[in-house]
């Protein structure tokens, strides 16, 4: 009888622990916001590892379109190649944890369109097709830009 409120207890505590961490996964660490857009609060060092890398998107998008102007799909695809899936292959789990569900599927998704840009330039695709994914995708980059801001602390 003992052991079956042990093991009662104990599972609802795992289960407890299990959507705790769920719930903390899917809304990530948004605390209020001085205007309409939700604030993510990170530390100091994760917020300047997140503009870093959102940097680095801008200098591919850069990269594609200095690439497509001077009719260099190689260095285009390049370009794209660097911001895909493997330049998000190193982030942190903790600071991943912090960031909410749609901020996560949106980056994602941008990764992995740029893969897909290079991949289409390597395929063959026009400059006008490589701009019209392009296009798709810093509008996304827009979007994302409107939905959320990070504040930092030490």
């Amino acid at each position: 009888m003992n052991y079956k409120w042990w093991f009662v207890g104990s599972l609802v505590l795992w289960l407890g622990a299990i959507a705790a961490v769920g719930y903390f996964f899917v809304k990530g660490q948004i605390v209020p916001s001085r205007d309409t857009r939700a604030t993510i609060a990170l530390s100091e060092a994760e917020r300047d590892l997140v503009l870093a890398e959102m940097r680095q998107l801008l200098k591919a998008v850069h990269g594609v379109l200095q690439g497509v102007s001077s009719r260099d799909l190689s260095g285009a695809g390049q370009a794209a190649r660097a911001a895909g899936m493997a330049m998000a292959a190193d982030v942190k789990p903790a600071l991943i944890a912090k960031l909410p569900l749609a901020f996560k599927a949106m980056g994602m998704s941008v990764h992995r369109d740029f893969d897909g840009l290079a991949d289409g330039i390597q395929a063959g695709e026009r400059g006008e097709q490589a701009l019209k994914r392009l296009s798709d995708l810093t509008g996304r980059c827009a979007a994302c830009h409107d939905l959320y801001r990070f504040s930092a602390s030490p």
